[in-house]
């Protein structure tokens, strides 16, 4: 029995010859232009939501989540049931629906991710080293900055 599942929502034009299906929200007729598919049943757009945040799930491409016979969004489904962490920099919980970054083992939260000696954040691209579980700039990794090379402590 699979307890998680992660579903696509596709949007199905109804043919102007097809028989109406029923909605498995509602479980009335559906007569609007389009409908919805996921859990291999048929939708309103209205009538595919979070089972939390009661949000609409129909958007293009979109992504639901279903577990323990609950329909949610992928904030709420993170919310209570994604696993979380503590930032390898701050040491503070990370919730399991906040974006972050990751170096080999450890994870960060998004403002917590910049060189640990002179605090410079870094953008998508730039180059980081991690040197004893610590996150480098490359001019600190370069310059040596952990050997003694220089006055700078970690902050």
């Amino acid at each position: 029995m699979v307890l998680d599942k992660e579903e696509s929502v596709s949007v199905v034009p109804l043919q102007s010859r097809e028989k109406p299906r029923g909605c498995a929200g509602c479980n009335r007729k559906i007569r609007d232009r389009f409908m919805l598919q996921a859990l291999d049943r048929f939708w309103h757009e209205d009538c595919l939501k979070c089972a939390c945040c009661d949000c609409r799930l129909g958007r293009v491409g979109s992504t639901l989540y279903t577990r323990a016979n609950l329909i949610l969004c992928r904030r709420d489904y993170l919310r209570l049931f994604g696993v979380t962490g503590n930032c390898a920099a701050c040491s503070k919980l990370i919730p399991a629906f906040e974006m972050v970054m990751r170096a080999r083992d450890n994870v960060y939260h998004l403002d917590c991710f910049a060189c640990q000696l002179c605090r410079q954040r870094f953008c998508v691209g730039d180059k980081f080293f991690l040197k004893n579980n610590m996150i480098l700039c490359q001019l600190d990794y370069e310059g040596g900055h952990l050997n003694g090379g220089s006055d700078r402590q970690p902050q």
